[in-house]
């Protein structure tokens, strides 16, 4: 009987507690897509991203076919940008693209690769002890490039265009200063041929940019080690034509913040 007792004890406890482990009242349950998209634009307009992203996703998941979830895919890549996280934003801008191929803000899209594009590769400790660009990896620069270049291409009249034609420009000095780098390095080491072939392509490749004059010293320096006086001769000469440096771009592109989705058309 003592058994049995415990036994039934025992039942009665399992039971009661698995009655207060039951399915939890979801707190959501009541939402209308408009409630995640507000609350998720307040998340973004007080800077708490990590919020925005949570419930933009939970729009989009739990109201897929409505019209607040084309825009929550958009601006959850805006919101990954700014969380920095951009191998996240990127994908997000990849797939809205891919899912609304004909979306007015497609551009916006491009452009918001572009920015993802430019900010990767960077950490948090740039901020205190910032590095040059054109010493970094040179393909997350070669990925924005793309990135602005079919923007201006596809969406010549679009009001991103102009400032991603801003960011075209310096990234290409950078692109530029980094092969001089390289040609530098070879000059140290006194390999003259393969710093004349590093100047020789900055020149074709990345005209007027600020680059362009130490390009050509490296030459005139290669083909003078060298004994190549003809090269030499005609290197003088483009030098001697071009005794001003090229304007710079802007060099201080990664203060730009870019225009928040608020600004965009919103859903009906």
């Amino acid at each position: 009987m003592r058994f049995l007792f415990i036994s039934l004890s025992l039942c009665c406890s399992l039971m009661l507690s698995a009655c207060s482990d039951g399915p939890k009242e979801d707190p959501y349950a009541d939402w209308t897509p408009k409630d995640f998209y507000d609350n998720a634009r307040r998340a973004l307009d007080a800077a708490e991203f990590e919020t925005a992203i949570e419930n933009l996703e939970s729009l989009e998941a739990r109201f897929p076919f409505s019209a607040y979830a084309r825009q929550a895919q958009l601006d959850v890549a805006y919101a990954y940008y700014k969380f920095e996280e951009p191998d996240s934003a990127i994908a997000a801008a990849d797939r809205f693209m891919r899912l609304n191929p004909r979306d007015p803000n497609v551009d916006y899209a491009w452009y918001l690769k572009g920015l993802a594009n430019f900010s990767r590769g960077t950490g948090f400790l740039d901020s205190w002890f910032p590095r040059d660009l054109a010493q970094h990896d040179t393909k997350t620069i070669k990925d924005a490039i793309q990135d602005f270049s079919t923007l201006i291409r596809r969406f010549p009249d679009s009001k991103y265009a102009a400032d991603a034609y801003m960011r075209l420009q310096f990234l290409r000095n950078k692109l530029a200063q980094h092969e001089i780098y390289v040609a530098e390095y070879y000059l140290k080491r006194k390999a003259w041929l393969a710093a004349a072939r590093r100047a020789q392509y900055t020149l074709e490749h990345y005209q007027q940019t600020p680059a362009s004059r130490r390009a050509l010293e490296i030459m005139v320096q290669a083909y003078q080690e060298l004994g190549l006086d003809d090269l030499l001769a005609d290197a003088q000469q483009v030098l001697a034509r071009n005794p001003a440096q090229a304007a710079e771009s802007p060099n201080k592109m990664t203060e730009i913040d870019p225009p928040a989705t608020a600004s965009m058309s919103q859903p009906n």
